[in-house]
């Protein structure tokens, strides 16, 4: 792999997801995602770890593919889309962990912020050419407690399981791009 070129990269909406996968009675995790985000990634390729990244995700835009759930999601029992329209992260550093890197940040969600952590790896990245800029891969999965963010809908089935996991799985794939080089002016 190329060297990634220093930079802002900013998300490309069409090629990337910020999701999340929540047990079910026990069985299966159910995905969603955040259709609507924006964020960038700054890339400091003489020392990664002064890179950061931030984005924004639009609580309105969730999507488990079920729209009675989704709008049941934006209620007060979850994300209270009314009063909380957005979900942040802004990372505080990087970090080299063995052989990968984890991404520390501020994560707000209803209101709370709260420290977390996600395990990184940069997976490609492509040099600007005529047609685009320079692009970056970038794939990421924690896990968070969603009672610490405020969202505490759910209880125990009679076998004692949980209807739903207080433990959220956190998945970000992200494709992020540079402008594409302008052309020198001729003068």
């Amino acid at each position: 792999m190329k060297l990634v070129e220093a930079g802002a990269y900013n998300f490309d909406k069409a090629h990337s997801f910020i999701g999340f996968k929540v047990k079910h009675m026990g069985l299966i995790e159910v995905p969603g995602y955040f259709r609507d985000f924006t964020g960038t990634v700054n890339y400091d390729a003489a020392d990664p770890s002064k890179s950061s990244v931030q984005f924004t995700a639009k609580m309105t835009s969730v999507d488990t593919g079920v729209a009675a759930r989704d709008n049941h999601l934006r209620t007060k029992d979850f994300f209270e889309v009314e009063t909380y329209p957005e979900l942040t992260f802004k990372s505080t550093g990087v970090a080299k962990k063995g052989k990968g890197w984890v991404l520390n940040g501020d994560l707000t969600m209803k209101g709370v912020t709260k420290p977390v952590s996600i395990p990184f790896e940069v997976t490609g990245f492509i040099p600007a050419g005529e047609r685009s800029g320079a692009k970056i891969g970038i794939t990421g999965e924690t896990t968070i407690n969603r009672r610490d963010f405020g969202v505490n809908y759910g209880g125990n089935m009679p076998n004692g399981v949980p209807t739903l996991s207080d433990e959220v799985k956190v998945v970000l794939q992200i494709e992020a791009g540079k402008p594409r080089p302008q052309a020198p002016a001729s003068e």
